[in-house]
């Protein structure tokens, strides 16, 4: 039955199903909103998907929308994280391609095979599932600063970060009353409790505030690979500047390999760029700094 559904449809099935899945619950306003599509429209795929997989969704009305079954198992899309993540840093409604064979725009694209840090799609489903309705999450998690056998903490997440090697879960923390960062891949276990939330993204100063990451080429690099490394970036003059949240400073500076040694003492061929206003946003990402 599944081969015969049109392309168009089957997206929309697969939409439904993610979001069923990861964001724990679908409306009909969701699927409308996401394909433009009347509510009538909506509707019928919603029933539709019900036909094909009676036993993943139930009604329920305090949501005025359905919810995953304990017994859900995906039937049209691919829930597994390495698809799913990529997705929603991009905010794409649908995914895959009509022709698996080819590319969509026949050009040949690769990538590096980096190593999978990604937690199972079960430990994900909790994490999206309690930003998106803003519940507490409890969590077994791995850290390389505990000094103990306990690893349980109470969250309150509200933001994935993708720092380009690894997958973060942007949190409060019950333990030490604070916002810090997760890494996704570290979670054992988790699970989105009923409780809400009592802190929000709005409160996280770091999250909230943007700064202005000031970068040029290493002094004791030759004049015309200096020149080379402005045109890469961009820059007409002799400064990079490049605008991201406080809370991820320390990351883009590692993803770029800048030196930020007092000395500049790095190697200039493998750290290429230095921070010129490194006063500024060294109290946001001590841990980036020699």
């Amino acid at each position: 039955m599944l081969t015969n559904i049109k392309w168009a449809t089957r997206q929309r099935l697969q939409y439904i199903e993610l979001m069923a899945y990861y964001m724990g619950v679908v409306t009909r306003s969701d699927v409308a909103k996401a394909f433009g599509l009347s509510d009538a429209a909506a509707t019928k795929d919603l029933k539709f998907y019900s036909d094909i997989a009676p036993q993943n969704l139930r009604y329920k009305h305090t949501v005025f929308g359905f919810v995953p079954t304990d017994a859900f198992r995906e039937v049209v899309a691919d829930l597994s994280p390495s698809t799913v993540l990529p997705m929603i840093e991009a905010n794409l409604a649908v995914f895959g391609r009509s022709d698996q064979a080819s590319g969509v725009f026949g050009i040949p694209v690769d990538s590096l095979a980096l190593p999978n840090r990604l937690p199972d799609k079960t430990v994900l489903a909790q994490v999206t599932r309690a930003i998106y309705n803003k519940k507490k999450l409890k969590v077994s998690y791995y850290s390389l600063s505990q000094k103990n056998n306990d690893n349980q903490y109470i969250i309150e997440p509200h933001a994935l970060a993708n720092t380009g090697l690894r997958w973060h879960v942007r949190a409060y923390n019950e333990d030490t009353f604070d916002f810090r960062d997760f890494v996704l891949s570290r979670f054992e276990d988790a699970k989105c409790l009923d409780s809400l939330a009592e802190s929000s993204a709005e409160y996280d100063d770091d999250w909230v505030e943007i700064i202005t990451l000031q970068l040029t080429p290493h002094p004791k690099l030759a004049a015309q690979h200096q020149a080379s490394l402005l045109i890469d970036y961009g820059s007409n003059n002799d400064i990079i500047k490049i605008k991201t949240r406080r809370a991820l400073i320390g990351y883009l500076l590692r993803q770029l390999s800048v030196d930020t040694s007092h000395d500049h003492s790095f190697n200039p061929e493998q750290y290429q760029l230095i921070v010129l206003n490194r006063d500024e946003i060294e109290p946001f990402a001590r841990w980036a700094f020699d």
